[in-house]
C-alpha cells in the first residue's frame, strides 16, 4: 500500500498531482497543518485520507478537507488496522492547543487495542524525541509499542538528527516525517 504521509511543514509538492503520479491508494497527516497547507486534498475524492491533529493545529480542517480523523479510534483498509493519537506532551497551559500530560495519555493508550499501523503526531518516549518537553514523547506509547507492537509507527512532531535516527523498535518499524514522504505500508 503506497501512503503519502504529511507532517508538521507544508508539503512543497503539488498534492493533487503527486497523488496521481505516484499511484498513492492512501493519504496520511501526522498534524500540525494550518488548513490553507491542506485544503488541495479536498479535491482528492478517489482514495482514503486518514490523520491526526498535532499540537500546533487548530483541530477543526479535517472534515471539511474529507480527511477521517484517527484519534482514539481504528478503521480498517486493505486487510490493515489503523489507529492514532493526536498531539503531544503538555508543554504549556493554553486551553486549546491540542496536548496532553503524560498521564492524560497513559488515559487514551490504556485500552487500545493492537493494530497494523499506528499514526501518531508525537513519537513514543525515547524514539527520536527530545529532553525538552516540549519535544518529549510520550511514555505510554512506548508501553503500547511495547505490549502491542504495530507493524508500522508513522510520527512528526521532532526533529531528529538523521544520524541517530531510529528505525526500527523491537518488531516495529519506525517512520519519522517531516513535510512529507511516500511510504510502502
Amino acid at each position: 500500500m503506497k501512503a503519502l504521509v504529511l507532517a508538521d511543514r507544508r508539503p512543497r509538492i503539488d498534492l493533487v498531482q503527486t497523488i496521481k503520479d505516484e499511484n498513492i491508494e492512501i493519504v496520511i497527516s501526522l498534524g500540525d497543518f494550518a488548513r490553507e497547507d491542506l485544503l488541495p486534498l479536498a479535491e482528492v475524492t478517489h482514495i482514503p485520507k486518514i490523520g491526526v491533529y498535532g499540537n500546533h493545529c487548530s483541530g477543526n480542517y479535517m472534515p471539511e478537507i474529507g480527511i477521517m480523523n484517527l484519534h482514539s479510534a481504528t478503521w480498517q483498509f486493505q486487510g490493515k488496522t489503523f489507529a492514532g493519537l493526536q498531539g503531544c506532551v503538555r508543554y504549556k497551559s493554553y486551553p486549546d492547543a491540542i496536548m496532553f500530560t503524560q498521564e492524560e495519555a497513559w488515559q487514551i493508550l490504556e485500552n487500545y487495542p493492537q493494530v497494523d499501523i499506528f499514526i501518531t503526531h508525537c513519537p513514543p518516549r525515547g524514539i527520536n524525541d527530545e529532553d525538552e518537553i516540549s519535544h518529549q514523547g510520550f511514555d505510554a506509547l512506548l508501553d503500547y509499542i511495547d505490549r502491542k507492537p504495530p507493524k508500522i509507527l508513522l510520527h512528526g512532531h521532532t526533529y531528529p538528527d538523521e544520524n541517530n535516527l531510529v528505525r526500527q523498535h523491537g518488531s516495529t518499524r519506525i517512520e519519522y516525517v517531516s513535510g512529507y514522504r511516500i511510504i510502502d505500508l
